[in-house]
């Protein structure tokens, strides 16, 4: 089933085996055939192709595949893409029987499925246009595609630039002139060997001395409540950051540690590990640390931005334990890192240009969504398109379709491909 691409005009990919090993309980088919899947969820995931450049011209796959072969006359890739299209994959998922989670295709949709059959010469020039079309647009997606890591990245330089001084590094020197081009640095070998660097004027501690960790804490579950009810309160939990679909609630009294929406929460298990978070009200539960600045050392802003720099996530995958499945943050292991201090006037600079850097990269993640959108609506659109005939211009001089019609009708049953020796799929 791998072997089938998910995207239209996918190439089939294959692998060779003696015929001894696949004629008995595979599905055969021949160079020209069109396989698509049949089981859910690889039907609804668009898995099909066309079979091509076989050993010896034949071949044998998935018994969930239906191998469909075209007649004399009508063009594989034509039929490929009528089977492609939004409306026959709607009508098609309609239709799938079986229990949940194994549900297929019946042979009978095939079977009677109405085809709009165009003149063979129409089919084909509407297949080369398609092929033409949609590789441009794969190629589309496949740009795109590219732009999400690129952000991620981008976020990531900004984060190290930030903790490191060096975004700021202007900023310091209308204040301080040529100091502000001096750095220090502490090099750690274990477990994840780098180099904590930053600016002369910022001042260096080990992290226990600049942050304190309060772990959260819970009742028992049976006191849980998935509403609000008097005398309770929102239990902040991990998921919580990403949905409020999941809220729970606990008694007042029974709660022990307690956060506000300013307030830097550090996630304690994975995956992923370490997820720095703020933004809800309530208890929080142990799954959480909250982050709190010794002596206005940090500001919170500025705590939220550092504990996210890309550094110090490795250090504490590196160091992570691993208990019941999950990894967890060591904590005796956090507090050693070596953490630099910026005076807080730098630290209020540094916020600044990093959310006006990370609003720029918001915008852009918006744009993206949106022509990510648009491209997922054109090889639908465009198979639409193609099957209403307005994708290539009629030809008059063509065969009119109604002559490759009569002729079907009168051309002997084509032989259905085979699984071992039951029939497997229908010809078309």
């Amino acid at each position: 089933m791998q072997a089938l691409g998910t995207s239209f005009r996918t190439p089939l990919k294959f692998e060779s085996r003696p015929w001894g090993d696949v004629k008995k309980a595979y599905t055969h088919f021949k160079n020209g055939d069109v396989l698509m899947a049949k089981v859910t969820p690889c039907f609804e995931n668009g898995k099909a192709g066309i079979a091509a450049n076989l050993p010896n011209g034949i071949g044998a796959g998935s018994s969930e595949f239906f191998v469909i072969r075209p007649s004399t006359g009508i063009d594989a890739r034509y039929l490929l893409g009528w089977l492609s299209t939004e409306a026959f994959r709607k009508r098609a998922a309609l239709a799938m029987t079986g229990s949940v989670g194994l549900k297929r295709v019946p042979k009978d949709l095939l079977q009677t499925e109405v085809i709009p059959v165009a003149p063979a010469a129409e089919q084909k020039r509407i297949a080369d246009k398609l092929d033409t079309v949609l590789t441009r647009v794969d190629a589309v997606n496949t740009r795109l595609a590219r732009v999400a890591p690129l952000l991620k990245r981008f976020r990531q330089s900004v984060l190290a630039a930030a903790t490191s001084g060096r975004l700021t590094e202007d900023w310091r020197k209308t204040r301080t002139g040529a100091s502000a081009l001096e750095y220090q640095s502490i090099e750690l070998t274990i477990p994840y060997a780098h180099a904590v660097t930053a600016p002369k004027t910022w001042t260096a501690m080990r992290f226990d001395q600049a942050i304190d960790l309060v772990g959260g804490s819970q009742p028992p579950k049976a006191v849980f409540s998935d509403v609000e009810l008097d005398g309770y309160v929102r239990l902040i939990q991990i998921r919580d950051y990403k949905s409020d679909k999941y809220k729970t609630h606990i008694p007042r009294e029974l709660a022990r540690r307690f956060c506000s929406s300013s307030d830097v929460m550090i996630g304690r298990y994975g995956p992923p590990i370490f997820q720095i978070l703020r933004g809800l009200e309530g208890a929080y539960n142990v799954a959480l640390m909250k982050a709190v600045p010794r002596q206005d050392i940090y500001s919170n802003d500025y705590l939220f931005y550092f504990l996210q720099k890309p550094d110090l996530l490795r250090y504490v995958e590196a160091g992570s334990d691993r208990t019941a499945g999950q990894d967890g943050v060591n904590k005796d292991h956090l507090i050693k890192y070596p953490v630099f201090a910026p005076p807080i006037e730098e630290q209020t600079e540094i916020v600044r240009r990093v959310e006006t850097l990370f609003a720029f990269a918001d915008r852009l993640e918006v744009r993206l969504a949106q022509a990510q959108t648009a491209a997922t609506r054109l090889t639908p659109a465009l198979l639409a398109k193609a099957f209403r005939g307005e994708l290539v211009p009629q030809d008059p001089n063509d065969e009119p379709a109604a002559d490759l019609l009569r002729r079907l009708a009168q051309a002997p049953a084509a032989a259905s491909p085979r699984k071992g020796r039951r029939a497997a799929s229908a010809a078309v």
